[in-house]
């Protein structure tokens, strides 16, 4: 929405100063313009332009606020398996004969 506010508001200031230099030009339709009609027309646009512009950031603050961070993968420890040595027998003392 901010790049339409931007587009906006650059027709905006064009019809302004095209509409200042010659109200016939920005307003073809009409018989008799006059320079007051640009002025009103040009400050409603401008409103709207900022109006656009202000939800716009807004709404970009609300997206990468809701964003989910990008979780890193861990990988979970498994255990493994490690062979226990057995005990071995006690030696046996030899026989007395």
């Amino acid at each position: 929405m901010v790049l339409q506010a931007l587009n906006l508001g650059i027709l905006t200031l064009l019809f302004f100063v095209v509409g200042m230099i010659k109200p016939k030009w920005a307003l073809f339709f009409m018989e008799k313009p006059s320079r007051w009609l640009i002025t009103i027309i040009t400050t409603i646009c401008f409103m709207i332009t900022m109006t656009m512009y202000g939800q716009g950031i807004k709404q970009a603050k609300i997206i990468e606020k809701h964003k989910k961070p990008a979780t890193i993968a861990v990988p979970v420890p498994i255990p493994e398996v490690v062979p226990v040595p057995t005990p071995e027998a006690p030696k046996a003392a030899p026989k007395k004969k």
